[in-house]
């Protein structure tokens, strides 16, 4: 859960980051989602501690393993992808391309965030359904947008290395959005199993 919550902070700190045409406040923001992705790192080391000494989980110690990667795996996309704009030099606010994944992402990680509070209990099955479908879509949405902003880039009169860089940070931003999917059908699993 604090993994989770975890994401959504950093989720939004991407659209802000996206948003942000001065590059010293977007270092600032980085800076922020940097130690935040440590804190990640922190939370899924702990877990899996835990999970060596502990008897009784909730449920499948390997369940708990693969959703806890899952989770560190989005942390450390979004942390990477904030990181690239500004390693690159890249205007976020003047690519729409890179603004709607960064919304699509922040929709993905609230959805993922919903889909784990509910594991507590398992009792609303239903809503961690509607949960993943609603992550599936928006990594579906994400492919869209990828497809889109590449063609628009390859259209476009940037040069080689403008291209390159441009092409990297989609890729990275919908990744995160393929991270969210793998989170999801964690989750599904787990319902299958114990609901």
């Amino acid at each position: 859960e604090s993994a989770s919550a975890n994401l959504e902070t950093l989720g939004a700190k991407l659209v802000q980051l996206v948003n942000e045409a001065d590059y010293n406040k977007r270092s600032a923001l980085i800076k922020e989602m940097e130690d935040l992705e440590h804190q990640n790192d922190l939370l899924t080391h702990n877990i899996f501690l835990e999970l060596g000494k502990n008897f009784i989980t909730p449920f499948d110690r390997e369940d708990i393993h693969s959703l806890a990667s899952a989770l560190d795996d989005i942390a450390d996309f979004i942390y990477a992808s904030g990181k690239k704009i500004n390693f690159y030099k890249i205007d976020p606010t003047t690519d729409s391309g890179i603004q709607k994944t960064a919304d699509a992402i922040q929709q993905a990680v609230l959805a993922v965030k919903s889909a784990v509070l509910e594991l507590r209990n398992l009792k609303n099955t239903q809503k961690i359904v509607e949960c993943v479908i609603k992550i599936n879509s928006i990594e579906n949405m994400a492919d869209e947008i990828f497809d889109l902003s590449i063609e628009k880039l390859f259209d476009s009169n940037a040069d080689a290395k403008e291209l390159i860089k441009k092409r990297e940070i989609y890729q990275t931003l919908e990744t995160v959005t393929d991270k969210c999917e793998d989170a999801g059908n964690v989750i599904e699993s787990i319902v299958v199993k114990y609901a």
